[in-house]
């Protein structure tokens, strides 16, 4: 595992593991990682709760298969700042899904709302313009004792589900970019094969 490791550019081309042949249609993620890299964009903000989703999310990408060596890990002050550092990580080209952990609890202040709002908005368009998933495992509880609770080791933990949503979607759209690629590969072959017309 690569604890705050440089988010430069690194090995090119998909690593993905060879899965079976599925129609277009039923594209269907899978339990298993490996062969796929990783980044987990860690909150140090209240830490009590966040270590324990870290925790938890190695912990199940470790079951699934994902080798420590492709898993990277990045902690930054705050939820705030998770959505900056998840995008650089997924323009990086190391990584085929980003697991993003943090923990807000709301205070007296409206300070909660905006940077629940900020970090949800950040992370949808960080998605989006990279291409990368993005899962988002960001608590937003109303007191310590509800983010303990979401944090607690087992399969509730916000931590393993949204690990565990990361393995998935890096197979979705690995399989999504394959069957794109054979489609492409299948027009200029008909092209190439249609005679012109006289």
């Amino acid at each position: 595992m690569n604890q705050g490791a440089d988010l430069g550019v690194g090995r090119g081309g998909h690593r993905g593991p060879a899965q079976r042949d599925i129609p277009d249609a039923d594209h269907r993620g899978q339990a298993g990682g490996g062969g796929f890299r990783f980044a987990l964009v860690v909150s140090k903000y209240h830490d009590f709760v966040t270590d324990r989703l870290q925790a938890s999310a190695l912990a199940a990408l470790a079951a699934a298969g994902v080798r420590p060596d492709d898993i990277t890990v990045v902690r930054v002050p705050g939820a705030f700042e998770i959505p900056i550092a998840a995008r650089h990580a997924a323009q990086s080209g190391r990584h085929d899904a980003i697991v993003c952990l943090g923990c807000l609890i709301r205070g007296a202040t409206p300070h909660f709302e905006y940077i629940a709002s900020a970090v949800s908005h950040g992370l949808a368009h960080a998605a989006g313009a990279t291409g990368v998933p993005m899962t988002f495992g960001v608590l937003t509880t109303n007191s310590v004792e509800e983010a303990l609770e979401r944090a607690v080791e087992g399969p509730s933990n916000k931590g393993r589900e949204a690990a565990a949503a990361a393995i998935e979607m890096a197979s979705i759209v690995a399989q999504l970019a394959r069957s794109s690629t054979a489609r492409s590969g299948a027009r200029i072959e008909k092209k190439r094969s249609t005679p012109p017309r006289a």
